[in-house]
């Protein structure tokens, strides 16, 4: 089973999800398994579009039910330190941020999911198990290791959300 390790915390605006990860990897590396299509595809979905600050890519969210494709605006991308992404839907707004830093032995990974709706923060519950599979499906591809299984994460990581 999984284990919690998001946090809530407050923000100007409302309220961020915030989950990280410390791979022992070069910085670049990271970033490369972050934002190159072909790499992305091996933890999250591949994507389509050009990229760079201010462009709409197309996604393909590969480990959700039916491998849908969504529209994604690069709100910022600055290599290799930080990646900011937001898309809408029939929800509303979702908005996130990918921070790396290069600690020298290791590069730390800092996603930030901004929680914008009553809607996200009513269902933390299952958008924070869906991260922590997500951030272990990165750090499985980036490592070469077993990928996790969803079912480790919901409905086993809810409670922790839930409080």
């Amino acid at each position: 089973m999984a284990i919690p390790t998001g946090e809530i915390l407050p923000n100007p605006e409302g309220r961020d999800l915030v989950i990280t990860r410390s791979l022992g990897l070069p910085i670049e590396q990271v970033w490369g398994r972050l934002t190159d299509p072909d790499l992305t595809a091996g933890w999250y979905g591949t994507w389509q579009g050009e990229p760079g600050t201010g462009n709409t890519i197309q996604v393909q969210m590969r480990f959700e039910e039916g491998e849908p494709w969504t529209e994604m605006h690069i709100d910022d991308c600055t290599p290799p330190l930080h990646l900011g992404l937001s898309s809408a839907d029939q929800i509303g707004l979702w908005r996130m941020e990918v921070s790396l830093l290069d600690t020298g032995a290791s590069t730390q990974v800092r996603l930030v999911h901004h929680l914008t709706s009553e809607y996200q923060l009513a269902e933390i519950e299952r958008i924070g198990p869906g991260w922590e599979y997500y951030a272990d499906m990165f750090v499985a591809a980036c490592t070469n290791t077993e990928r996790p299984d969803f079912a480790d994460y919901y409905p086993a990581l809810a409670r922790h959300y839930r409080q």
